[in-house]
């Protein structure tokens, strides 16, 4: 991986091992490009050109590695994309722990610091929510109105200290097996934003006869009703107009004890970063990636966890997280996921190739292996100390891996309920998300998409084709996390984004 550009560069060769460039600017037909070869068709911006000729069957490699394989001869200077190129199955070396290694952990006193909201239970938050949760799709209706209710009442206002509510729904808790694995996801996924470092005060809100029983998501984790923890159903509590009024009530009475709280001095130690990339492009793997990746290195020196998710997307990259495993044992878990993965897409009639998206393509991506080669940068260089079902709580510091489908939404919410109290999200085409109570940092990966959407985006890493270098685009980004821990607003932020992305992972039979 080249550390810059120069600006004169049209195109980019990512590893001498490469035989594709990848073009900084459309390049037309018929132009000469980098290192004097003529291009047989137009090439966009972000997508790739052979750099030799790739017979049909050969493989096509950009970053060192195999992205895909050539459907037909492909001449030097052709555009390389879906209709030239595809994926089949090819044997890939895991040398298990291979290249694990031990980190140079700062001592406390020397790590960074921020402002952040020290917990009883001795996690630490960067925001302070009040969140109505629902055990039902049945019951999302009127979570969504006591939210509303206490937002329209001004009853925030008297409590600087509270950022502000938000309804949890969800689309399922109804007809399930509370033995089956949806109820379990949903189980983990409840009880993981309910005790999230950021959520200040939880109401949870039922219908009554659904599935996924609130008094048996109590006893499963022994918890009780308290100043901060309240629960109530739609059918005991008389209905909706009386549900909503008892909800508001309960959260009035909840407000001065959530609002007890200040900020203090933490390390950064106590961070726990979930990453993500959507609406990805050809420059993802390039700048905003790996960008994120030398921040995620510098936060595991300074004693913090990155999680990286979304399997389908690091597809074809495992084993360059397997080489990283802290030993056989998590390298093994991860390819474990692989295979469930495989056998998932194989009984459902998919492949893991349907991803990248139509959007992806547009950029530049043609196969789920270029694309997981750059999403797997997001984690850095550092060893990866564990591996993680959906929703599983993070215990283990460092860089590490949570078992998720590709779509954001769904795979943010399992490293939310997994304890990520910061969000860092990469985009080439422009994603719009935001993520309560976690606040998300939004990295183009292109300048062009960051001036569009400038509203959208916290960070430009598209000035790494212009020179600035990966090491230190890292440190920008770890320093806007130590802010954004600290309180400082995301764009996302200001925008309202976040009451529609809590979407639990669906996994198992619906009755």
């Amino acid at each position: 991986m080249i550390a810059s550009v120069p600006k004169t560069s049209r195109m980019l060769r990512l590893s001498p091992e490469d035989n594709v460039l990848v073009a900084i600017d459309t390049v037309e037909k018929g132009t000469t490009a980098a290192e004097g070869i003529v291009a047989l068709d137009r090439i966009g911006k972000g997508h790739k050109m052979a750099a030799a000729d790739i017979r049909s069957g050969e493989a096509v490699r950009k970053f060192g590695q195999i992205i895909g394989f050539a459907r037909q001869d492909v001449a030097r200077g052709s555009w390389v994309h879906e209709h030239n190129t595809g994926v089949h199955d090819f044997a890939r070396d895991y040398a298990f722990a291979e290249d694990a290694r031990p980190e140079d952990i700062l001592p406390l006193d020397r790590q960074a610091s921020f402002q952040g909201i020290r917990r009883a239970n001795g996690k630490v938050g960067t925001r302070n929510y009040i969140g109505v949760l629902t055990s039902v799709n049945c019951s999302a209706t009127v979570a969504g109105f006591i939210a509303e209710e206490v937002k329209r009442s001004g009853m925030l206002d008297a409590y600087p200290n509270i950022d502000g509510i938000v309804a949890l729904k969800m689309d399922n808790g109804c007809v399930i097996d509370y033995r089956g694995a949806i109820f379990d996801i949903l189980k983990r996924t409840a009880w993981g934003y309910a005790t999230n470092p950021n959520m200040g005060g939880v109401l949870m809100v039922g219908l009554g006869c659904e599935g996924f029983q609130i008094p048996r998501f109590k006893e499963a984790y022994g918890v009780t009703e308290s100043e901060i923890f309240r629960t109530m159903t739609i059918q005991e509590t008389g209905g909706t107009r009386k549900t909503v009024a008892a909800g508001v009530a309960a959260i009035r009475e909840m407000l001065p004890h959530v609002n007890a709280v200040r900020r203090e001095t933490c390390h950064a130690s106590d961070l726990i970063v979930a990453l993500q990339c959507g609406g990805s492009d050809g420059y993802s793997g390039i700048t905003a990636n790996p960008a994120l990746g030398a921040a995620v290195d510098i936060l595991v020196r300074h004693g913090g966890t990155g999680i990286l998710s979304e399997t389908p997307e690091i597809y074809g990259a495992e084993h360059l997280l397997t080489r990283r495993a802290a030993n056989r044992a998590v390298g093994e878990k991860l390819v474990d996921i692989i295979k469930w993965w495989e056998d998932y897409t194989r009984r459902n009639n998919m492949e893991m190739n349907n991803n990248p998206s139509p959007g992806n393509k547009l950029g530049g991506l043609t196969t789920i292996l270029e694309k997981s080669l750059g999403a797997a940068a997001k984690g850095g260089t550092t060893t990866l100390r564990d591996v993680y079902r959906y929703a599983e709580p993070v215990t283990a510091k460092g860089f590490v891996f949570m078992d998720t489908p590709g779509y954001d939404p769904v795979a943010a919410t399992g490293q939310v309920a997994g304890g990520a109290n910061l969000l860092c999200f990469t985009t080439g085409r422009g994603s719009a998300y935001g993520c309560k109570p976690v606040p998300s940092i939004k990295l183009a990966t292109n300048t062009d998409i960051y001036t569009r959407m400038i509203d959208d985006m916290d960070i430009n890493c598209g000035d790494i084709l212009d020179g600035v270098t990966i090491e230190e685009k890292g440190r920008q980004i770890f320093e806007l996390m130590l802010k954004v821990a600290s309180g400082q607003r995301t764009k996302s932020e200001e925008l309202g984004y976040g009451d529609n992305e809590y979407v639990p992972w669906h996994v198992g039979a619906m009755m």
